[in-house]
């Protein structure tokens, strides 16, 4: 038996083992939005014209504005291996070793070189370069060797990831199985202390980051600051986190700045949950079986001559409609005035369902008239749904009553028979 050890292209022969050390680093810039097709072929290009192995390659290198720049990501994929960048000083200080040293790179970008020089860069001091540059239209490559093995965890930094998490509320059995693994490769969590708090035994081993209410943008800056210095981090909501929650305001900093341009350059994934309004409807029946809409009552970010407005519009189209943010400890007025405003269009008998507590102990859904309706009843973590004036409710055998808003399908099903 032969063991042969090379960073070079060899079939086995017969009783060989052929073995390929991770010792090869791959450079490579491209311009904006380049494409991953001609990228991965230039790659590709390189190994074959330098006789290199790509089995050797441990890892794509680039500078950081090119952090999220697909093509590179995509040649990464190709190879199987991470991807990995370096500041624009960083590369510099290879301008020395260059072999083709360019003022209007420089002038770019503030290096003398993207490819070779993080391709040195990841080989480190005692690396060399054994393939010089190479271009085609829009992308460059080199590669260097280094005399040990390349740990890519220990070279640049990864382009971080954000997962934006909605953990419904709160029950594992309501969390989805995208969301838990998402927390689950992460090492950092961020959110309100109680959210975190109901993650349980997900949570362990991460490091936590723990905001107080009233401070989502500075939570939202943080983790997306998290993820710019190549972090794996989940941003927790409850709920789902596109609905009341922080995903708004991760594009929001995305679209009018406020964070690094490290940050700027993070992959996003924004994963769903089970939403108040959905968990509440769920555990009463169905009244969310015809049109529905969602209004925040808080006016905190709203004016609250919007929210009247809307309330108004909601009303006049008869929708099915669940309050957020109903009450608060300093407002006590805004629920009230729209129960008001909702009797102008709609039956007293109304069904109105207040739920507290979903999934979480404590949870208590009632239902009551919505000329009933006290807001004394209410707190901060009440959910409440108004039914349209088509909404029911109905008691089962077992005594439990549930409401539901009819869609037609019964009528239409009669008239179906009728006529066959």
């Amino acid at each position: 038996m032969t063991l042969t050890v090379t960073d070079r292209p060899k079939h086995a022969g017969p009783l060989e083992l052929v073995y390929h050390p991770k010792t090869l680093v791959l450079g490579m810039g491209c311009e904006r939005h380049a494409s991953s097709e001609e990228a991965i072929a230039l790659a590709e290009q390189a190994l074959a014209d330098g006789d290199l192995a790509w089995q050797s390659l441990a890892a794509v290198v680039s500078i950081d504005v090119k952090a999220d720049e697909t093509a590179i990501h995509d040649v990464a994929a190709h190879f199987g291996v991470p991807a990995r960048f370096f500041p624009a000083a960083r590369l510099e200080e290879e301008a020395p070793r260059l072999q083709n040293p360019s003022d209007v790179v420089f002038a770019e970008v503030g290096c003398h070189g993207v490819a070779e020089g993080a391709a040195l860069a990841g080989v480190g001091p005692s690396g060399d370069l054994v393939f010089p540059k190479i271009k085609s239209k829009g992308v460059t490559a080199a590669i260097a060797h280094s005399a040990a093995t390349v740990d890519p965890a220990t070279i640049g930094r990864a382009r971080g990831t954000l997962y934006v998490v909605g953990i419904g509320p709160g029950a594992d059995q309501w969390r989805s199985p995208e969301v838990s693994a998402m927390v689950l490769a992460s090492t950092d969590l961020v959110g309100y202390s109680l959210y975190l708090d109901l993650l349980g035994p997900l949570a362990s081993g991460k490091t936590r980051h723990d905001f107080d209410l009233g401070k989502e943008e500075a939570r939202v800056v943080h983790a997306m600051e998290l993820a710019g210095e190549g972090k794996t981090v989940a941003l927790v909501c409850s709920g789902d986190a596109g609905i009341y929650a922080m995903a708004t305001l991760v594009f929001e900093l995305f679209d009018k700045g406020g964070i690094s341009d490290a940050a700027s350059r993070i992959e996003v994934q924004v994963s769903p949950g089970i939403s108040a309004l959905q968990a509440a409807a769920a555990r009463i029946g169905a009244p969310l079986g015809h049109d529905f809409c969602t209004i925040s009552l808080s006016d905190l970010l709203t004016p609250w001559e919007h929210i009247q407005r809307r309330v108004k519009a909601a009303g006049e189209g008869d929708f099915v409609i669940a309050f957020y943010n109903p009450v608060s400890m300093k407002r006590r007025t805004q629920l009230a005035w729209a129960r008001d405003k909702l009797l102008e269009y709609r039956p007293a008998s109304t069904p109105v369902i207040l739920a507290t507590n979903l999934g979480r102990p404590g949870e208590h859904v009632r239902t009551v008239p919505l000329g009933a309706l006290n807001v004394d009843d209410v707190d901060m973590l009440t959910v409440v749904v108004v039914g349209s004036s088509e909404s029911r409710t109905v008691t089962t055998g077992d005594g439990k009553t549930w409401v539901y808003t009819p869609r037609g399908y019964s009528g239409k099903a009669e008239t179906g028979m009728k006529g066959t």
